[in-house]
């Protein structure tokens, strides 16, 4: 039976560096970010994004992020693998619990979730998950 955790993350900081621009060319980036999450999932993340920002403005997204913590009560970590694209102001993205990457009393979590946010330093997070 899937459960569903409610959750809020703090983007404690965003660094983002470019690592190829060429004149003409869509600008390609990596930022490393560091947040923390309260509600049904406390503890902190650590994702590295991967992006493109096209002419149009419009950039896409992928990322890894490791959140340690307790999810449910239960200690452990996981990490999420997520992919987006942001245009008209909002992150729309999806994420995932990668199989087999959860520790501790949270081995065995499974789950996703979706989301559209704005800019901002906060943010909701609803993850959908199982636990063995």
């Amino acid at each position: 039976m899937k459960a569903s955790a409610n959750a809020r993350f703090a983007i404690k900081v965003w660094d983002e560096k470019p690592y190829r621009e060429i004149s003409g060319q869509p600008k390609l980036t990596k930022a490393t970010v560091t947040k923390t999450y309260s509600g049904d999932l406390e503890g902190d993340g650590q994702v590295e994004y991967l992006m493109v920002y096209r002419a149009d403005g419009k950039a896409t997204f992928v990322g890894m992020e490791q959140v340690t913590g307790t999810l449910g009560g239960k200690a452990g970590s996981f990490v999420l693998q997520r992919t987006g694209v942001f245009e008209d102001g909002q992150a729309k993205e999806s994420y995932s619990i990668i199989p087999g990457s959860a520790t501790g009393a949270l081995q065995g979590l499974t789950g996703e979730g979706t989301a559209s946010v704005g800019h901002g330093m906060e943010h909701p997070f609803v993850l959908s998950y199982d636990l063995p």
